[in-house]
């Protein structure tokens, strides 16, 4: 695809992302819609008029000469990221609610962040590479559809200290709750199929997030689940085992 091809397209898809009609935008700039439509169709659009479209998107133009690509987009945060999130809580939870599609206005709506500190959080999330901030009030991120946390990282380990205990000191007697401790004795064949059922399982919960991003605020509720295997035995149990010394000996799974 040329150049002007791919400018052209991603100036339609920002235009689609945000919601803005043909009309709308030739109402931004003071032309005719006749005129828009005939630009973006055609892509023979001055110089001076490319600078105005992109100022009424709110859009820089060099992320439509060269936009992020799925390769470019972050899958895991570094160590040193992750940390600075973890020093500061609302940091780290400004990041997880743009990391799921929170609009700025829904973040100051809803917690106790005014509009000047969410800025203030924003820039210095830009600054670590977490997310990006456009004026006025437009919050992007930077982290592609298999994001994940770091495996033993900063957040893991805030996750274990400070999350885990409260989620698991709960009733789950709300309808849409469940909660299930299932153990059992599994060949290695028989892990490894149930570990590839988890994440099929947390692929499907990204996507239906993914696609209820889409939905007001209001048709939405924060929701987690923790999905979890391994070749374990409570420790109680272990301390009644039989010694090998015992003549019986059994493999501890």
């Amino acid at each position: 695809m040329s150049d002007t091809k791919t400018l052209v397209a991603n100036l339609k898809a920002k235009m689609r992302a945000d919601g803005v009609t043909y009309k709308q935008l030739a109402s931004r700039l003071g032309l005719s819609e006749p005129t828009i439509k005939r630009d973006l169709s055609r892509g023979n659009f001055s110089l001076p008029r490319l600078d105005r479209i992109c100022f009424a998107l709110r859009i820089p133009l060099e992320d439509l000469v060269r936009p992020k690509t799925g390769s470019e987009l972050i899958t895991e945060f570094s160590a040193e990221q992750e940390t600075a999130l973890v020093a500061h809580p609302k940091f780290l939870l400004v990041t997880y609610l743009v990391v799921n599609d929170w609009k700025f206005n829904e973040i100051i709506e809803t917690f106790q962040i005014g509009d000047n500190e969410l800025i203030d959080i924003a820039l210095k999330l830009e600054k670590l590479n977490i997310v990006e901030f456009e004026k006025p009030n437009k919050l992007r991120k930077l982290t592609a559809r298999n994001f994940s946390w770091r495996k033993d990282g900063p957040v893991h380990a805030f996750f274990l200290q400070r999350v885990a205990p409260e989620f698991f000191n709960a009733r789950f007697d709300a309808p849409s709750d469940d909660f299930r401790f299932i153990a059992g004795t599994l060949s290695a064949q028989s892990r490894q199929r149930f570990k590839v059922a988890i994440e099929k399982l947390a692929g499907e919960f990204e996507q239906l997030a993914h696609n209820d991003a889409r939905l007001p605020l209001a048709d939405r509720d924060g929701c987690s689940a923790v999905l979890a295997l391994r070749s374990w035995e409570f420790s109680g149990f272990t301390k009644l085992r039989r010694s090998p010394a015992s003549g019986v000996v059994r493999k501890n799974r």
